[in-house]
């Protein structure tokens, strides 16, 4: 699926959403004036299924674009079996309950290195992927798993890996997180260097990689090991600007959503600049 705009929200209910709800945060989302929201499973998925019915009214009601965050104890490279099976069933069930929602991206963090081999992590990752999107496809689950750009090296998913998974099994695109880009390297902040992600994405995944992108923003506090913890983005050192100005360039399509501790504030913000 492909967009006709870059859509901005936030990661999760707004903050100032009266009555804290997925459904109050949908309308509140559509009173400001944001075009899209992602629903946050990341504790668990605890959302019932008359919930999502409710949330999917809503949402296409409102014309608010919906995605979903999976849980974030998700490690597709645990050398225990049990973790894995655990990980796999908490990526399903996200994309259970957002399907009945309407939401058709969920993002997920797919797991650590653990000191192995990045070329086995990436095989191993790959494998559960593939066996997880043929089930969700054999149970009529509409959703395209979304696995991270990750912010610290220690963990898997950085842009090469993301976009290579999304090449290689259908059912899979990125989420690229380009303030995880900026902390797990130091890099990635200048209008050159946005300019060469894109350039990347257009590359492995064609135009359509450009048309249907999930993009997270915010600002980032960062050290040697990477990313420390989100900022508002004023508060940072992303040089967000000149990122909108290459999403811009290269007429990117899909949803932006910010997960600056002041949500709607830097959604906004970065909606306006665009």
């Amino acid at each position: 699926m492909s967009y006709n705009q870059l859509l901005f929200g936030t990661a999760g209910t707004p903050i100032s959403t009266k009555k804290r709800s997925s459904v109050e945060g949908i309308r509140r989302i559509r009173e400001l004036g944001l075009g899209c929201m992602e629903l946050e499973f990341v504790r668990g998925v605890r959302m019932k299924e008359d919930t999502a019915q409710l949330v999917h009214q809503a949402a296409t009601q409102e014309g608010v674009a919906l995605s979903v965050h999976a849980p974030y104890y998700i490690n597709l490279n645990s050398h225990e079996t049990e973790k894995i099976q655990a990980s796999i069933q908490r990526i399903y069930e996200s994309a259970r309950i957002g399907a009945l929602c309407g939401a058709r991206s969920i993002v997920f963090h797919p797991g650590f290195y653990q000191k192995d081999d990045p070329e086995k992590v990436y095989a191993r990752i790959t494998d559960h992927l593939s066996d997880l999107t043929h089930r969700l496809a054999d149970d009529g689950i509409a959703a395209t798993l979304r696995p991270e750009t990750t912010g610290k090296a220690t963990q898997f998913g950085n842009i090469d890996e993301t976009l290579q998974m999304a090449s290689q099994i259908e059912g899979v695109m990125p989420c690229i997180d380009f303030s995880h880009l900026h902390a797990r390297s130091g890099a990635y902040n200048s209008y050159d260097e946005f300019h060469g992600v894109l350039e990347k994405v257009e590359d492995i995944l064609g135009r359509e990689g450009l048309e249907d992108m999930h993009i997270h923003i915010s600002g980032i506090d960062y050290g040697p090991k990477g990313e420390k913890r989100h900022l508002v983005l004023e508060e940072s050192d992303l040089h967000y600007k000149e990122l909108l100005s290459a999403l811009h360039d290269f007429d990117v399509r899909g949803l932006v959503i910010c997960e600056s501790p002041n949500l709607e504030t830097d959604a906004l913000l970065l909606q306006q600049n665009y």
